[in-house]
């Protein structure tokens, strides 16, 4: 297969801080020695790595830093990495968005971009009229468009909404109508962002769908960005993991996901003392302790066949209503959430928690899972008003099957996200 797209020496710098702070010196002196005196930029020496956890010495940073890869026409790559990795950085350079610091990118053919919901659409002009001008922006002409456009319209959902403004769509209808013109009218290379998210189940189903259709039966690219695993791992061969503004992996894509879920985005190497003193204290709540444990002891591995209990101890600092405790239990190989709980699921109304120290305590049943990795993400907020914790506290859980299900006889390979014991009532008739 011929490379689709080649990327040599990619680099993206950007400088921190207000546009207009020190802007004009800094222009000035790059431009008296890169153009007077005859040498590189100067500001290229001092940028960092992208680290948004962590507080840096420079005002400049590397969004992107030496990125080199190949990817072959006909291929689909998926492209993962934290918030803040550079996915967005790389697809925006791709499709000319933004220039590179440094390197460039060769592609071969029209590219269609699906980088955030909107792209390329006016506002102002119907449904109708953007599927025209984005088909003229990328090189097509009046006949070819029209002879797509029926397709374009019935992938999309949209037929009743054609000749309304676009201002007038929800985010979903939008994507929907982006989509369906990235994909139909015939591009190379095809680049999609996260913004299938926005869309509802079926649609998402639908894109997959196409996407697949596009690079093995017609032969085309594409790129595709997801924090959805079971979509990468359903679509793409090949994956690039990005890290820091770098390439970290690169290959093939279970390989890939097993990598990513390793990271320190979803497996805790601190011990989780040190990861709650990290979490700042709220103005209503200050989460004190937090332990698992199986048979009384406080581990990390389990076993299946005895239940485990989720220990939160915490300090409420003033009167607060519809404060809810809780967790999403992930399946670290796809990234699906299996379940959310929260601590006043069994109460009948709203209650309103008083200022003070307390304790609670999830009771996670034996003979529920199958072997193999967890993540308990925390999740801690007030209804409807804000999240304390979301997302920032993960705790990286190992089943072991140890007789679940009597396997004394069989030992068979059960499907399934789950692994329920499921009693069973057996008569001779």
């Amino acid at each position: 297969m011929p490379t689709a797209i080649k990327f040599e020496n990619i680099s993206k710098q950007y400088r921190l801080g207000l546009v207009s702070t020190q802007t004009l010196s800094h222009d000035l002196n790059r431009w008296w020695k890169m153009n007077i005196r005859g040498k590189e930029d100067p500001y290229l020496k001092i940028g960092e790595v992208n680290d948004r956890a962590h507080k840096g010495t420079s005002d400049y940073v590397w969004a992107l830093k030496d990125i080199n890869f190949e990817v072959q026409q006909g291929d689909v790559l998926g492209i993962i990495g934290k918030n803040g990795a550079g996915k967005s950085t790389l697809l925006k350079i791709l499709s000319k968005v933004t220039a590179p610091t440094t390197g460039t990118i060769k592609a071969r053919g029209r590219i269609a971009s699906l980088l955030e919901v909107g792209t390329g659409f006016h506002p102002e002009m119907t449904g109708r009229e953007n599927i025209f001008m984005n088909g003229a922006i990328m090189g097509m002409s009046k006949a070819e468009i029209k002879r797509k456009l029926d397709e374009i319209v019935d992938f999309s959902g949209v037929e009743r909404y054609l000749d309304t403004p676009v201002k007038r769509y929800s985010s979903g209808m939008t994507v929907r109508l982006g989509f369906a013109i990235a994909a139909h009218l015939e591009p190379e290379i095809l680049v999609v962002d996260e913004v299938l998210a926005v869309g509802d189940a079926e649609f998402q189903k639908k894109a997959i769908g196409k996407m697949q259709d596009i690079s093995k039966g017609e032969g085309r690219t594409v790129l595709f960005v997801s924090h959805n695993m079971g979509a990468i791992q359903q679509l793409c061969k090949n994956i690039c993991v990005l890290k820091n503004g770098g390439v970290d992996f690169i290959g093939d894509v279970n390989e890939g996901v097993d990598l990513y879920l390793k990271n320190d985005n979803y497996k805790i190497n601190d011990s989780l003392l040190s990861q709650l003193e990290k979490i700042p204290i709220d103005d209503n709540f200050h989460l004190l302790d937090l332990n698992i444990t199986q048979g009384g002891e406080i581990k990390d591995s389990f076993f299946t066949n005895r239940p485990i209990e989720l220990c939160f101890k915490y300090k409420v600092l003033k009167d607060t209503t519809a404060l809810r405790v809780g967790f999403d239990l992930i399946n670290a190989k796809t990234g699906t959430t299996i379940f959310r709980s929260f601590h006043d699921d069994n109460f009948v109304e709203i209650k309103s928690v008083n200022k003070g120290n307390y304790e609670s305590v999830a009771l996670i049943p034996a003979n529920l899972f199958l072997e193999g990795e967890y993540i308990l993400s925390i999740s801690i907020g007030i209804h409807n008003v804000k999240w304390i914790i979301n997302d920032s506290l993960k705790i990286s859980l190992t089943y072991h099957n140890i007789d679940g299900i009597n396997r004394l006889y069989f030992s068979d390979y059960r499907p399934g996200i789950i692994n329920p014991y499921i009693h069973w009532k057996n008569t001779v008739l």
